[in-house]
């Protein structure tokens, strides 16, 4: 059991390790973009120049394969952002997964902040488990450094910024088009298209993201509690697939948000 300390504001819980993580990802991001363009030239790239131009022409890559001139040079930056954001992201808590142990007692605010959940009833119970977690010899694994994707709520936070603006772009390039897909070819679709816009694709974009992240630091955590002499070769193997994982996530996540761009701006689609 890996808990995180929140706090409740406005009726909403906030999980502070992860809004600490989103930040921390953000800058990463924006400096790692800022080096690595700061001595851009016209002439031959180089170096970081290299670096970032190859990636570039690997997301307009992406964007091309879905989307036509127009369309694809317009999200590049939006492809860019999401898979920098989201790679970064992965790797920080996959690498560096830091938690903190606690033994015998802690203060009473930080037992509120870590038993903080949605019913009275949960929260007593979270309390007791934490109770035998500080008694025990391994004591109460706190996670203080983790990624922000492996929080559904960021996962499914992204999921719907990226659906709202395809929708959005699919709305602006037509209305009566982009309703009219949804009865095509024969309007018993209606109901298929309205599960799969709404339902469907909200949820299966952020899940699969969240549970590969999650699942790849959970075992981490794992093999780190199995002692350091026992578990180096494990983890060193899992460390390595875990960024191959992240790495793949974020391509995934980036490639089906030009696809469900390019089904609503498609003139074929």
């Amino acid at each position: 059991m890996h808990l995180s300390p929140r706090f409740e504001w406005l009726g909403l819980v906030f999980d502070i390790p992860t809004m600490i993580m989103m930040v921390v990802t953000a800058l990463v991001v924006f400096l790692l973009v800022v080096g690595l363009t700061r001595n851009m030239s016209s002439g031959v790239p180089r170096g970081a120049q290299n670096f970032i131009e190859w990636v570039i022409d690997f997301i307009r890559g992406i964007s091309g394969n879905f989307l036509d001139k127009k369309y694809a040079s317009r999200v590049v930056a939006l492809g860019l952002t999401i898979f920098l954001y989201i790679f970064i992201g992965n790797q920080l808590g996959l690498v560096l997964n830091i938690t903190t142990s606690y033994h015998g007692q802690i203060s009473e605010s930080f037992m509120k902040q870590l038993t903080l959940s949605g019913t009275p009833e949960a929260a007593h119970a979270k309390e007791e488990m934490i109770k035998e977690e500080l008694a025990s010899e391994h004591g109460l694994p706190v996670s203080w450094w983790k990624s922000p994707t492996a929080t559904p709520s960021v996962t499914f936070a992204l999921a719907f910024a990226v659906l709202l603006y395809s929708h959005y772009l699919g709305l602006r390039k037509g209305a009566g088009k982009y309703f009219k897909h949804y009865v095509e070819p024969h309007p018993l679709m209606l109901l298929l298209h309205i599960m799969e816009d709404f339902i469907i694709k909200p949820l299966t974009l952020p899940l699969r993201l969240f549970g590969n992240i999650f699942a790849g630091e959970v075992l981490i955590s794992v093999l780190l509690g199995t002692g350091v002499l026992v578990a180096t070769l494990p983890l060193i193997v899992w460390l390595g697939y875990s960024v191959f994982v992240g790495s793949v996530q974020a391509y995934i996540f980036t490639t089906l948000t030009m696809v469900y761009i390019s089904q609503k701006v498609n003139e074929d689609h």
